[in-house]
């Protein structure tokens, strides 16, 4: 039976839910203003209240609202990952999405009803893991990381027990999802850790020769920019340095690059996938209402045989820059 795949679409504000679920979203992940998420920043995220409203607003429009509780719990300060997922439960929330394993147990014995999502964070990509997951919190879908090409998929999909979720937008985001240290290493604070990659208070551009600019992260410069250079925000995985391999500065861990699987939608389908995810919670609420749109056409012409028409899609990517990733071939670059 063909699997009508779910369309997830990020909120980094109860705005740009309301935006999401007015374009197309099937589903809506947000977080709350705290470090339980993995995009603890300033400005973004949802108090209770806010939640308490966007799920009235999701689910008077038929669209669900799932919430990210997808940081790791950090040690003397549990309470406060158990108060979002009690407070998820409370306020109606469609599903939870989890990846530490204390929060996942918590979850699954407080509230053995309520849905739960295995967050991407949990680095969960073979059958094996997948299924541990699955047998001792009844996770009910799994977010795939992105290293995975389409036949690896299949297979995963014929041997677990749930539900398939894969990113096809956004930010490509390689560094070994769920266990990078790189920011940590700079700034003290980790994704995984405190939701915080790059924390904004310290980032810094400065100007330099030639109409040049710097990007700093903490006390170092992580990249330059001419002024026909498209500068994106500045992390440790997209910065350009200089090693003793190379001549010049080069980008040692990842390019700054969008996911984009547009083209790949009806293999995908086929290959068992239940949802479709847009990655963007810091994005504004022009990129997400644009991009949400033109995915909600691309799915329904992929279901129906056609063709997507996502063209303008290139200028929303990062550094206009785009890439299948592993999906379509295994390579470093």
């Amino acid at each position: 039976m063909s699997i009508t795949p779910e369309l997830v679409c990020p909120a980094g504000t109860p705005a740009a839910l309301r935006d999401a679920v007015d374009a197309g979203a099937d589903s809506v992940y947000c977080g709350l203003q705290n470090a339980t998420n993995a995009r603890n920043f300033p400005g973004l995220n949802f108090s209770l209240e806010d939640l308490r409203e966007s799920v009235a607003y999701a689910h008077a429009r038929r669209a669900k609202v799932l919430l990210a509780v997808n940081s790791f719990a950090t040690a003397g300060k549990t309470s406060l990952w158990r108060d979002a997922i009690d407070a998820g439960v409370d306020l109606g929330v469609d599903a939870i999405i989890v990846a530490d394993i204390g929060v996942a147990a918590y979850a699954a014995r407080a509230h053995p009803q309520q849905r739960l999502h295995l967050s991407v964070q949990a680095s969960a990509s073979s059958p094996e893991a997948i299924g541990y997951y699955c047998r001792e919190f009844g996770i009910r879908r799994v977010v795939l990381p992105r290293i995975l090409t389409i036949p690896e998929i299949e297979q995963i999909a014929s041997e677990i027990p749930c539900e398939i979720e894969t990113f096809i937008f956004g930010n490509h985001g390689l560094m070994l999802e769920g266990r990078c240290s790189l920011t940590n290493y700079i700034t003290g604070q980790s994704t995984n850790m405190d939701g915080v990659c790059s924390p904004a208070s310290q980032v810094r551009f400065e100007p330099g020769p030639n109409g040049t600019m710097s990007s700093r992260l903490g006390e170092l410069v992580i990249d330059c920019f001419t002024q026909s250079d498209n500068a994106g925000y500045p992390t440790i995985c997209k910065g350009r340095y200089l090693t003793p391999c190379r001549e010049g500065p080069y980008y040692a861990f990842e390019e700054p690059v969008s996911l984009n699987l547009a083209a790949m939608l009806g293999d995908l389908i086929k290959a068992g996938v239940h949802a479709f995810k847009i990655e963007g919670r810091q994005r504004s609420r022009a990129y997400v209402k644009a991009v949400v749109s033109s995915f909600r056409r691309a799915i329904d012409a992929a279901l129906s045989g056609g063709a997507p028409d996502v063209d303008g899609l290139l200028a929303l990517t990062e550094g206009q820059k785009q890439t299948a990733g592993a999906f379509k071939t295994k390579t470093w670059r």
